[in-house]
């Protein structure tokens, strides 16, 4: 698009005026250096509990100077979609990926929904091809996107007619209802054929889900019978094609199965998506592709209008590997009692981290490149002479002609035409491209495509991009490009941290660790550490748990860790107590969270360093020494359709059998057992007090002096007559 005379720019970078934080945060960095250094120079008085708490203590300062250095430059980008769209006929395709991987834990009801909002975007629907990946093998998904094929008829039309906002039906429909004087008759009528065309489709997914309706396995369901989930071939089905480039037609609909055996890895989510890549690449073959969660709906219809802002706007494409837009949550609980929501970390320190080499790749609501994808460097001058190498596009991108050859047309920029106008003509080169010994003796995972090793492959994958030397871009909307489902109760936040937990100190103790990227690659020194940040999570559940253990030894050995009340050094620890506190809090209050809200976020970041992460670090270690494998965990998905706080269950926080809270529970009960052992020793102290007081007196020495019989209390000295 740098190609087309556009006269006026498509986007601006605006960095953000925060002087007054950074001020805060730099006071707080030195009180956090001051108090270190007094623990330094009193160490030699104090016993272990002063020396455990100088180490905790020091963790604690090594991850606030990585706090500071991620928000220390926030940016924001506004972007102009209206200027974009005078050249609408030379826009771009774009392929958009949806992943789905357990049918029980992941609806087929909320994949359609997301499905349904991608067709219905703002933007030529002859450029957009939808594919659905799903690594459930289920017939019940197919069936749904089938039946969702057919209402999309309707509800892309309708949508685009009215200028509907919200592009998801259940999310649509769940609003207020009409008022019959703000409508046209005409739209009132649309409207509840819609509304009931939809319920039809909801009770059909939910007839199939109960066997109700049976699946016919002798014709397009043929394929699904008698299959396993993790021995099966490729299923590829193009669901719906369209066919005539009509504009005002429908997105194309595939759906996709990538084979499966037992001996195979499959590499989860990353392993997925690479197939994806693939399969788009042999029958569409976009320059440019987006991907999302099964629950991750378009909220913004025009999302993609404004990723292309950033995308073709830029005077330098390694300015843009790939566009991010923040996870966003509907229907989240009022004040967020789990901390999962993650608003202030994506306001601030998600904003901070844009401003120095772009934003990491969350997994979701992204678009990419696809040469980036595919491994191109931004200072790559010999891949001219590299593609004509038959044997180098092999080794990289595998022995199927078809596809290298549309990867070498992409990454030497040209537009990657398929090779066949019709999608059903692709599909057999699809199958090869999908096939589980695809990848074997190929580049595949490992410079190219989402790569492999961390169940985190979203981070992994971003830190392979920006060590190359790419930037990336920011899409924050009002209102939001997409919307998902946070997890709704403790057990599946935990199950959820625990997976980023891992897969981020799998990627930190690995050959691929931010650190050697700046050493040796063009990963940018401040970018490290903002990797940093995120990638020391599990290890935090040590120091946290010392340190929340620190009060109870101390109560239980009649030692302290903290300075006396008399002691000049007290005055940091409150200092920084409460400039800390304020601070967080004011964060909250100025994106309109309430003070409940902080509260919440501060308790679960205690929770879950001790918990989650603990047990994320714990796995790490047995993968380390050999005794076990990391599991990629599906975190449960729940369309949820009102936020209703009147719900007696909503925000109580729910335990299972999951070991996930014996670290926390233990902690708790360890503090209250030594509160408890603190108690009646100050209580068996005054009493002893009160009878030497009583016994002196009887002795016949009522005038001795108070102070004395504090001293020699505290001396802990035998009463004589000496004494008197």
């Amino acid at each position: 698009m740098a190609n087309y005379p556009i006269s006026l720019p498509l986007y601006q970078r605006i960095s953000r005026k925060n002087t007054i934080p950074r001020t805060v945060e730099l006071i707080i960095l030195f009180l956090l250096f001051s108090f270190l250094v007094y623990r330094l120079l009193s160490l030699t008085n104090h016993g272990i509990t002063w020396l455990l708490a100088f180490f905790c203590e020091s963790w604690f300062t090594f991850v606030w100077l990585l706090t500071v250095n991620a928000k220390w430059n926030q940016v924001d980008y506004k972007t102009h979609p209206d200027r974009l769209l005078q050249w609408m006929p030379e826009l771009p395709p774009v392929d958009m990926f949806v992943t789905t991987a357990d049918p029980v834990l992941e609806p087929p009801i909320i994949t359609v929904n997301t499905v349904l909002s991608l067709l219905a975007v703002d933007y030529p629907t002859h450029k957009l091809a939808c594919y659905v990946s799903d690594d459930g093998v289920s017939p019940l998904t197919f069936y749904s996107l089938v039946e969702a094929s057919k209402f999309a008829k309707l509800w892309v039309p309708f949508c685009k007619k009215y200028n509907i906002h919200v592009r998801a039906p259940f999310r649509y429909f769940s609003g207020k209802p009409l008022l019959s004087q703000d409508v046209s008759l005409e739209f009132q009528q649309e409207w509840r054929k819609m509304k009931d065309e939809y319920e039809q489709l909801s009770q059909k997914i939910e007839d199939a889900a109960k066997k109700s309706v049976t699946c016919d396995f002798t014709d397009e369901f043929g394929v699904f019978s008698n299959i396993e989930c993790r021995n099966h071939p490729t299923i590829i089905k193009v669901i719906w094609e369209n066919k005539d480039a009509d504009s005002s037609g429908l997105p194309h609909l595939v759906y996709i199965c990538r084979e499966k055996r037992p001996k195979h890895p499959h590499h989860f989510k990353a392993g997925a998506m690479n197939v994806l890549t693939r399969v788009s690449g042999v029958m569409t073959n976009a320059p440019f592709m987006l991907n999302v969660d099964c629950d991750m709906f378009v909220n913004n219809p025009q999302i993609v209008l404004h990723a292309m802002c950033l995308l073709l706007g830029v005077k330098n494409e390694r300015d843009s590997a790939f566009v991010q837009s923040p996870q966003k949550f509907y229907d989240g609980l009022k004040d967020d009692p789990y901390g999962n929501q993650l608003v202030v970390l994506f306001e601030y320190l998600g904003r901070g981290i844009v401003g120095i080499q772009g934003p990491f790749y969350a997994g979701t609501g992204c678009f990419h490149r696809r040469k980036v994808i595919y491994g191109l460097s931004p200072d790559d001058k010999e891949i001219t002479g590299k593609l004509s190498d038959e044997d180098y596009l092999q080794k990289q991108y595998g022995n199927s002609k078809v596809f290298t050859k549309l990867a070498a047309q992409t990454l030497s920029g040209l537009d990657g035409k398929t090779s066949s106008p019709h999608l059903w003509s692709s599909v057999e080169a699809a199958n090869i491209v999908a096939d589980c010994g695809y990848e074997y003796d190929t580049s595949w995972g490992i410079k190219v495509g989402w790569i492999y090793g961390s169940t985190t492959e979203d981070v992994l994958t971003g830190l392979t991009i920006h060590k190359r030397g790419w930037r990336s871009a920011y899409c924050s909307l009002d209102p939001p490009g997409f919307l998902g489902c946070a997890p709704s109760g403790g057990p599946a936040t935990m199950t959820q941290q625990k997976r980023w937990a891992t897969g981020l100190l799998e990627i930190l103790l690995s050959s691929r660790s931010p650190i050697f990227a700046t050493l040796y690659e063009k990963l940018e020194f401040r970018q490290c550490l903002a990797y940093m940040w995120i990638l020391v999570w599990a290890l935090r559940s040590i120091p946290e748990l010392c340190y929340a253990a620190l009060p109870a030894y101390c109560i239980i050995t009649n030692s302290r860790f903290l300075p006396k009340v008399q002691e000049p050094a007290i005055l940091i620890h409150v200092a920084l107590f409460v400039i800390y506190n304020l601070y967080t809090l004011s964060e909250y209050l100025q994106i309109g969270l309430s003070i409940r809200a902080w509260w919440n976020n501060q308790r679960m970041w205690r929770v879950t360093s001790m918990t989650a992460w603990l047990f994320g670090m714990l796995s790490v270690i047995l993968k380390l020494l050999g005794l076990s494998e990391t599991v990629f965990e599906v975190t449960q998905k729940d369309q949820t359709t009102t936020s209703d706080d009147s719900n007696a269950n909503a925000g109580t926080f729910t335990f299972d059998e999951s070991p996930f809270f014996v670290p926390g529970t233990t902690i708790l009960l360890v503090n209250l057992t030594a509160l408890a052992i603190g108690l009646l020793r100050n209580d068996e102290a005054k009493e002893i007090f009160e009878l030497k007081q009583i016994r002196y007196n009887v002795n016949g020495n009522p005038k001795a002096s108070p102070n004395l019989m504090v001293h020699m209390e505290a001396e802990n000295k035998p009463w004589t007559a000496a004494d008197v």
